[in-house]
């Protein structure tokens, strides 16, 4: 777990004498893993990068694009990808993605998503049980901004899309397969009543994700985000509006506590 190659002499020094503390009895491995989870920051300068957030919350730091120069992108993925961990750039353009495939030609570029993934590593069976359902084909870049996100925490994701009450026979025909997942996200705009309606068919959560797309006073999210947030409908969550990424790792993280509660029990 520990593979950055920036950490400060002072970051060295004590993670020599916690590993020693470990081998002379003085110090358990419970603990020690306690306090690894503080371990350790590659500063950059221009940005401070949480190496070790992936041993606390079982996955790496992701990367917001907006706001951030190509450069400043290249050397944040360049230093996650020498620490060994998958880089993710959530809200970028092509553009991005040709300064940072210049320096690392392995980068992958996801279009709907609007993202860029560099993976540490060849990627590997994933965990089934994420479903990523949408209420309207304008709500694909979201929902896809989600499902990559779980796919890249370790998930598999079966997306079901343009599926909204409007025609709720579109819906309904994707039951067996929606009465099977361990978590639903569930992206939409308008009204925001796709939510709930999943939530009254599911044992499972759902996670509600609002977007921004309508006409006149729903037309930025916020209605969607409202109906959502009053849902009805027992075991509905809400993150922010157009927040696929947040959704996704809420997703990943149910997944994964649920496949372990089942080989627990």
């Amino acid at each position: 777990m520990l593979r950055s190659r920036y950490p400060s002499s002072v970051d060295r020094d004590a993670l020599r004498k916690l590993l020693e503390n470990v081998r002379s009895g003085k110090l358990s491995i419970a603990k020690a893993g306690d306090r690894l989870s503080g371990f350790p920051i590659d500063d950059l300068g221009f940005a401070k990068l949480d190496t070790h957030r992936s041993l606390r919350r079982g996955f790496p730091e992701t990367v917001y694009g907006p706001g951030k120069s190509n450069e400043q992108i290249v050397a944040i993925v360049g230093r996650l990808h020498a620490a060994g961990q998958t880089a993710l750039v959530t809200r970028v353009g092509p553009e991005v993605h040709a300064a940072v495939a210049a320096a690392h030609p392995k980068a992958e570029y996801a279009r709907s998503a609007r993202a860029i993934v560099l993976r540490a590593g060849p990627k590997r069976p994933g965990r089934p049980g994420v479903i990523v359902i949408t209420g309207g084909t304008s709500d694909i870049g979201v929902a896809e901004e989600a499902a990559l996100t779980a796919e890249v925490m370790g998930e598999v994701v079966k997306r079901i899309y343009d599926v909204g009450i409007a025609g709720l026979h579109r819906l309904l025909a994707h039951r067996q397969a929606l009465t099977k997942a361990n978590v639903i996200v569930a992206v939409a705009g308008m009204e925001g009543a796709l939510p709930s309606v999943v939530a009254g068919l599911v044992a499972c959560p759902v996670i509600a994700v609002p977007t921004s797309v309508g006409y006149g006073a729903g037309s930025g999210g916020i209605a969607a985000l409202l109906a959502m947030l009053n849902s009805c409908a027992p075991g509905v969550s809400v993150v922010n509006i157009d927040n696929g990424h947040g959704a996704g790792c809420i997703a990943s993280l149910i997944n994964k506590r649920s496949k372990a509660a089942k080989t627990l029990a």
